[in-house]
């Protein structure tokens, strides 16, 4: 295998035809690698993707060729996929107002160019979920929120629409799912991919504590800070910390270590059924 590419969380090898996509665990906060792995994370954001793939796979395919077929020493944290030609936007689902969306909305009343009714804060559920795609930075940049109309500047009218409405569907279908367990989900993002064939395929990790806010419904309130089964807990404490967001970021303590790990396996557990 030929190593082609190591993001902030994931390697992606060359193995013939194939990709073998390794979720690693490290983690990333601002778009800034931590020095401080979490434990089983990389595990737990590969087998929860997989199921996700399952309960998604009505909507569009994926691009999952096998979560066993893979290097014995990634086993767990590794799937082999199909190539695809990947999306060059983020593209990113919101039903509620939080994080750099509620920062972007306090100083221009919208989010990604989509106007939001006055008087809303923390937590808010908007009036419905929003598509609020982003550039997709290199490591260590960040990336920045663009209007739908930059979308169609970059892949055309008609995929542009396609992309809004498929990233809406899996927020959706997630949403709803989530709910039955006792979940929220305030906000997500997706990859996706145009196969050989020209098919939209999802990629990459879907409806994780990485790329998703999970909050518990019993305990959210509108306007206060919500309890989060997601790396926005890490986030938080990294900022709380003086860190100014650039690299190199700090070190995690053992502590915290801890407690991250134990809310993805609990959202894993929550979502999932399954035991860790």
């Amino acid at each position: 295998m030929d190593l082609l590419h190591s993001g902030k969380v994931r390697d992606i090898y060359a193995d013939g035809d194939d990709l073998i996509l390794v979720a690693s665990d490290r983690v990333s906060v601002y778009d800034v690698i931590l020095p401080t792995p979490i434990p089983d994370k990389g595990r737990i954001l590969t087998q929860l993707s997989l199921w996700w793939f399952e309960q998604l796979a009505d909507l569009l395919p994926n691009h999952v060729i096998s979560a066993t077929e893979v290097p014995a020493e990634f086993a767990g944290r590794a799937i082999r996929c199909r190539r695809l030609r990947m999306v060059p936007i983020e593209c990113v689902a919101r039903g509620y107002l939080t994080g750099g969306g509620l920062t972007e909305y306090q100083a221009v009343g919208s989010v990604s160019g989509v106007s939001l009714p006055t008087g809303l804060g923390e937590a808010s559920r908007l009036p419905e979920p929003i598509f609020t795609p982003s550039t997709k930075a290199p490591v260590g940049q960040h990336d920045e929120p663009i209007p739908f109309s930059a979308v169609v500047e970059a892949v055309g009218a008609d995929t542009a629409e396609r992309l809004r409405q498929v990233t809406l569907d899996v927020y959706a279908r997630g949403a709803s799912l989530a709910a039955e367990r006792g979940i929220i989900i305030a906000d997500t993002k997706i990859e996706l991919g145009w196969a050989p064939d020209g098919d939209l395929v999802l990629a990459d990790e879907v409806l994780t504590p990485d790329s998703s806010r999970f909050w518990p419904a019993d305990s959210w309130q509108p306007g206060r800070p919500a309890y989060s089964f997601d790396k926005q807990f890490l986030r938080d404490w990294a900022a709380g910390t003086g860190w100014d967001k650039r690299a190199p970021g700090p070190e995690v303590p053992d502590e915290m270590v801890e407690r991250v790990r134990a809310r993805y396996v609990e959202i894993y557990e929550r979502l999932t059924g399954k035991p860790w």
